[in-house]
């Protein structure tokens, strides 16, 4: 017959509310009210009342404890004891100590990392006094069949807003550009931005010498620091003059610190007056009145109170008010600086996000990998708790209290988080120079920001409390009498904390592998897509010097002479960069009022040949025939668009003018490789060119063939650099921040894999010491070593069968939704997440099967020997 015993929950609930002073006696008490209305009402009724009963204790009298079972370590003794006991079990543990230590050092140092990315990227152009108030106007243009955005304005708005719009506090005209600057022999090419004066109104400049100019100055000019630096040495340079790109003299009024390497100006390295840039560039001359020529950027700065949004509508329809308003029905907004660079993507006219997207998804890795370190830190400390189970005993037979003992585990993982934070601090001072070379940064450690060492000592003690939190709890509530009997024994659940984090774990390092290799897989897919032409071998020259136009057959010959140049053509702009399109542009069966943009290029004979572009049908330009300056070639996506079936001899019309198609290409990659390519045309212009292409011979190696291009060159423009760019090299930076990101969450990855390891190392370790007594039976009764290995193994590997099972399905969803973003993606084949699940696998057996095979072959006799 079963033995009858007072409910167990209302219990428990009592012995933890209860003061310890009291718990004996009113346990004792009611256990004998209990027994006792057994036998007068029976037990189904004493059970009701003991739950009624059990509420009267929840009173101050009986819950209250006396002030000594709350001993509070503020005595300096005490402090020491715990932390000198602390540091003794440290020492006497080496191997589960580094581990620990090593594992929250890494996860920290991931931490730290991460988290100097992420105030990097968030604190992007907040060196600006008026950082709230700074904003960029862009546009929405309707090209069927959605709305695109640009960053591009026409040159008479900034005028209009200066005029007529009370909001603005100042407005400033700015185009980017590469200049030769020249100063005696030398010349450099340096990128600068030719604004207007309110430019240094908007922007925070910092003035190291001289003054700004003004709106009267012309030929003025401030230099950053480092070109100052570089051009003049430690001569003072105001007054100095300069040749911009052999046309025109500038003094140097100012110099001024260089923009910070997270500011939307870092390549700003020189700054001219918008009047200069006006009588330099034939462009800016024929765009002065054009409201259609959209090629500039405007930078504003509101007054205070005024905001964004209300602005933005107010300024929304500026163009579409004027005369003959354009089909592409443009609408003016402004783009805030804080959403300059993180919140950049616009699709159909809605702000989509951005960069924020990696921010947030390198935050959560890094607390992931950060929490990774911690669980292994809680699973060692409490899988290795019947080691400690008797020395608690102990404590508490000769008077220590839960408090103290409490006290006395948190001081062992505060004092653990600590040293984890000093070598976290060596690990991070390592790994910056590789870190900032993969990211592209220029990170360091914030030694002299009082708010990073709180910031870091707040994150260490909290870090040092949840890691210890549940150690603590768990070893200091273990019943003294049960202990040293010997009769402390963990139930059937007790395991199952240890287990749901190493899943946790396992899931985190598969769902990362996975993400890796996706990413990897997609950035391949592009760059293994048809570019439409051949990269190999051809670079650019941009034409800043007049001598250079005009010069096209005689310059063409003479390169061609060297033997080092196979063929020689020039281009309204770079092979690998779109500038501008059209939607004047009709042909026969076009939907009316509709009005598609297409993409401008203008050309030499003997472009085709340079850049090696792929003939679909008909014909290259010619110089054989005299009406091809009429003529036309398409490209795959210019005639899908227009519907011809038959595309050569078809008659198209651009600005008024009628053209003949003569040839049909492969789509050539001119912008972003993730997308489609757009509808474009080429068309002959000896102009409206400023790129010169070249072939290089590749029978000639390519530094003799540079050398021999470049004696051309001098010929030409003595004073000019010979500034030339592969497109190889242009058209891989189109990967450049997708490879970053690859490159860094690879680490980050990594290094998840090497923390859950390192707890994975740990336990198994642990798993084999506290089974070796069963081991060394099994040896004797005749298991092999392969039998005791697949003993020790399997429970890591149903482990890791779950976690891949939930990690698996996580990853798939993730990354669905993050390849949306790419309209040309890779698939999401089912062998990706079968090689991240076997790399798991052998990741797992090869660190559990050193610890395994070690205690297999371990002499049965010596494990015995005790029995």
């Amino acid at each position: 017959m079963q033995e009858m015993t007072p409910p167990r929950i209302p219990d428990r609930i009592l012995t933890w509310l209860v003061a310890p002073h009291l718990r004996e006696e009113v346990l004792g008490d009611r256990h004998e009210r209990f027994f006792r209305q057994v036998e007068q009402v029976g037990e189904a009724r004493a059970r009701r009342r003991y739950w009624r009963d059990m509420l009267a204790y929840l009173r101050p009298t009986f819950i209250r404890r006396k002030p000594s079972e709350f001993p509070q370590p503020t005595n300096t003794d005490m402090l020491q004891n715990y932390f000198k006991v602390a540091f003794r079990n440290l020492v006497k543990n080496r191997v589960y100590s580094f581990i620990n230590i090593f594992g929250l050092a890494s996860g920290m140092s991931v931490a730290m990392l991460i988290g100097l990315w992420v105030y990097d990227e968030l604190s992007y152009d907040k060196h600006n006094k008026n950082y709230d108030r700074i904003g960029m106007l862009w546009q929405f243009v309707s090209f069927e069949p959605e709305k695109s955005s640009y960053d591009v304005l026409p040159i008479p708005l900034a005028a209009e807003l200066r005029n007529k719009y009370p909001d603005f506090e100042s407005v400033s005209l700015s185009v980017f550009r590469k200049a030769i600057l020249g100063s005696g022999d030398q010349t450099f090419a340096r990128t600068g931005n030719y604004v207007e004066p309110d430019f240094a109104d908007i922007f925070t400049i910092n003035l190291l010498a001289g003054s700004r100019f003004g709106a009267d100055d012309i030929n003025a000019i401030l230099l950053s620091k480092s070109v100052a630096d570089a051009i003049f040495g430690s001569a003072d340079p105001i007054n100095k003059l300069l040749k911009l790109d052999n046309k025109q003299s500038a003094r140097v009024v100012g110099v001024y610190e260089d923009f910070p390497s997270n500011s939307a100006f870092r390549d700003v390295l020189f700054l001219a007056p918008w009047k200069l840039f006006s009588a330099i560039d034939d462009g800016a001359k024929r765009d002065r009145n054009e409201w259609d020529s959209n090629s500039y950027q405007v930078y504003v700065q509101l007054k205070p109170g005024a905001d964004f949004g209300a602005v933005s509508a107010k300024i929304k329809d500026i163009r579409m008010k004027r005369d003959n308003p354009p089909r592409y029905k443009p609408e003016f907004f402004l783009h805030p600086m804080s959403k300059w660079h993180l919140y950049r993507d616009f699709k159909d006219g809605v702000n989509t996000g951005g960069i924020i997207i990696y921010v947030w998804l390198f935050g959560a890795i890094g607390i992931i990998v950060l929490l990774l370190a911690c669980i292994n830190f809680m699973n060692l400390s409490t899988a290795r708790s019947e080691k400690r189970a008797k020395e608690v005993g102990i404590r508490k037979a000769i008077g220590s209290v839960r408090g103290q003992l409490i006290y006395q585990f948190f001081s062992e993982s505060l004092l653990m988080a600590l040293l984890a934070f000093g070598l976290a601090f060596v690990f991070v001072q390592l790994a910056l120079p590789f870190f900032n070379q993969v990211s592209e940064k220029k990170l360091a450690i914030l030694w002299a920001n009082p708010w990073f060492w709180l910031a870091g000592l707040g994150f260490s003690l909290f870090t040092g409390l949840i890691a210890g939190s549940y150690p603590a709890l768990y070893l200091s509530s273990f019943q003294p009498v049960k202990v040293l009997k010997g009769t402390l024994r963990a139930n059937r659940f007790a395991t199952i904390p240890r287990k749901v984090l190493v899943a946790f774990q396992f899931t985190v390092s598969v769902t990362l592998m996975i993400g890796t290799i996706i990413v990897f897989r997609q950035i391949e897919h592009a760059k293994n897509r048809s570019v439409g032409y051949n990269r190999s071998g051809l670079i650019e020259i941009s034409m800043n010097t007049p001598e250079l136009y005009g010069r096209y057959r005689t310059l063409r010959d003479d390169l061609r002479a060297t033997g080092a140049v196979e063929e020689m053509s020039e281009s309204s702009g770079s092979v690998t960069v779109q500038y501008g399109g059209t939607t004047d542009f009709t042909w026969k069966g076009k939907e009316p009022n509709t009005s598609p943009l297409v993409m401008s290029n203008f050309v030499t004979h003997d472009y085709g040949k340079t850049v090696g572009w792929q003939l679909k049908e008909g014909r290259d330009f010619s110089r054989e025939f005299s009406t091809d300056s009429s003529a036309i070639i398409l490209n795959e996506a210019a005639v899908k668009l227009m519907g011809f079936q038959k595309p050569i001899g078809e008659t198209v019309r651009r600005s008024g003018r009628d053209y003949t198609v003569v040839g049909v290409i492969r789509d050539m990659i001119k912008e972003d490789p993730f997308k489609p390519v757009n509808p474009s045309f080429f068309a002959l212009s000896y102009r409206d060119v400023n790129v010169i292409n070249i072939k290089l011979s590749p029978q000639v190696p390519v530094s003799d063939a540079l050398s021999k291009v470049e004696q051309v060159f001098r010929t030409y423009s003595p004073a000019a650099p010979f500034d030339y760019k592969f497109v190889d090299e242009e058209y891989a930076q189109k990967f450049g921040a997708e490879e970053r990101i690859g490159k860094i969450a690879g680490v980050f990855a990594s290094l998840a894999v090497l923390i859950s390891c390192l707890g994975l190392f740990g336990l198994a370790s642990f798993m084999a010491e506290q089974r070796t007594k069963e081991i060394g039976i099994r040896k004797v009764l005749g298991a092999s070593v392969f039998t005791i290995w697949g003993l020790l193994s399997r429970e890591f590997v149903v482990l890791l069968a779950i976690a891949f099972c939930l990690g698996a399905p996580l990853a798939y969803y993730v990354l669905s939704d993050w390849l949306q973003n790419y309209q040309y993606r890779t698939e999401l084949s089912w062998w990706i997440f079968a090689a991240a699940g076997v790399g798991a696998l052998v990741i797992t057996l090869l660190t559990v099967s050193f610890q395994s095979i070690k205690a297999a072959l371990m002499n049965p006799v010596k494990s015995l020997r005790s029995e």
